[in-house]
């Protein structure tokens, strides 16, 4: 009925079910050691059997990754790519995609144990840790891993001393041109250089700027002259283009380029879709259909009664809800796809379920795969319904839904070491 959700397997047991553990029926492991390939750790028990509780899983696929990474290449030209991979490479495992992302110049990340993390698995390319330091102790464990450190205040300039005596981070100076969220006022610019010069902890400077409406239409200009103003006769390296910016506006890749949402295969763009940027899903949330029944013309459906059928219409109930990470607001009429047909969703997402629209699904029944969203069902336009962006939906994948990962397919480069 259920497919994979009890099967046999070389290696460990794996479940979702704490209680299962606590009551003493099986014993946790938290170790990789004899877990079948792309398969969390947090699954591991003992070995005999693969359990997944619920039909739901987030399937990660790297080839794609490392497809859409060619994709930023190509635009980025003679530039070199900065893949952005914090929040855990967009919700998606830093780990687990890493070799994805093999083919970018380096890493730009959140904090100190996104660079730990990726430097203890091998990663030898640049890492840029895009908030810089936060206390004095960061300074000695950013020299440690090897992370280049944004500057965007005055603060973090001071807390550079605290880098260990004869060794040297690369810096990014940021410049706020517009966004007015980080970065010095291009004013500083001068006596934050002054500051920069000579000093002991310093091993390069590049010049870094966020755009603010690179993906809306409103163009990059008037913040690419204010940098250009302010880093005129300075010699040094430039990274500005996110996503939108290194796909729109090729006078603003400057030398590193910073592409993040493109690289798991969404779109920046609210008129283009990422299929139409070349780009490939590298997350598909899916599940199956637990329950399928007629709910008859008049009646509604689910909490608040926020559907009622206006004829007899054959409905199905998705293992997936917003303790997963599907969006609670999303409204009816989000899309979905059930047995490989294009559906909606009907009322009301609950914590652990949501109802979708079975008309046009006729031979679909317990056990028919849902992907929410991810192949043919592009996450983007899921966010849309829902008012919200691609960015948020897979960020927001909770903790309980199992992860497999595809083995690699194929792989121009070798792996980041």
């Amino acid at each position: 009925m259920f497919r994979g959700t009890i099967a046999a397997a070389r290696g460990p047991l794996y479940t979702t079910n704490p209680r299962r553990v606590a009551r003493g029926r099986l014993k946790a492991y938290h170790s990789r050691a004899g877990a079948p390939p792309g398969v969390s750790p947090r699954f591991v028990l003992y070995p005999g059997i693969f359990v997944m509780p619920r039909p739901i899983v987030a399937r990660i696929d790297p080839s794609a990754l490392a497809h859409n990474v060619g994709v930023a290449r190509a635009a980025a030209q003679d530039a070199r790519v900065l893949a952005v991979a914090k929040a855990n490479a967009y919700g998606h495992g830093l780990l687990r995609v890493l070799h994805g992302l093999a083919g970018a110049d380096g890493l730009a990340l959140l904090d100190l144990d996104e660079a730990a993390r990726v430097r203890d698995a091998g990663f030898r390319k640049r890492v840029v840790l895009l908030e810089g330091l936060f206390e004095s102790r960061d300074a000695a464990a950013a020299a440690r891993y090897g992370a280049d450190v944004v500057v965007h205040c005055r603060e973090q300039v001071d807390l550079l001393r605290e880098v260990p005596a004869g060794q040297r981070l690369g810096v990014l100076v940021k410049l706020d041109t517009g966004l007015n969220r980080l970065g010095f006022p291009p004013s500083d610019l001068p006596g934050v250089m002054d500051a920069l010069a000579g000093h002991p902890s310093v091993r390069d400077v590049t010049l870094m700027t966020h755009f603010a409406c690179a993906d809306d239409g409103r163009d990059v200009e008037a913040q690419l002259q204010r940098f250009r103003a302010s880093a005129a006769g300075l010699r040094l390296p430039a990274t500005l283009a996110n996503s939108a910016a290194l796909l729109r506006y090729p006078e603003a890749r400057g030398d590193w380029v910073r592409p993040g949402i493109m690289l798991y295969g969404a779109s920046p763009f609210a008129d283009a879709t990422a299929r139409e940027l070349g780009l490939r899903p590298v997350m598909t949330l899916e599940s199956r259909l637990i329950s399928t029944r007629t709910v008859r013309a008049g009646d509604s459906l689910g909490y608040g009664f926020q559907f009622t059928a206006d004829r007899d219409t054959r409905v199905g109930i998705v293992a997936c809800g917003y303790a997963d990470g599907y969006p609670r607001h999303a409204p009816t009429g989000t899309p979905v796809r059930v047995g490989g047909i294009s559906t909606r969703t009907l009322g009301r997402v609950s914590m652990d379920m949501l109802t979708v629209d079975l008309s046009p699904c006729p031979d679909a029944g317990v056990g028919t795969r849902v992907v929410l969203w991810g192949d043919d069902n592009p996450v983007d336009a899921v966010a849309r319904a829902a008012g919200t962006i691609g960015y948020e939906l897979l960020c927001a994948v909770a903790p309980r839904v199992p992860v497999v990962v595809a083995p690699v397919v194929a792989r121009a480069e070798g792996p980041a070491t």
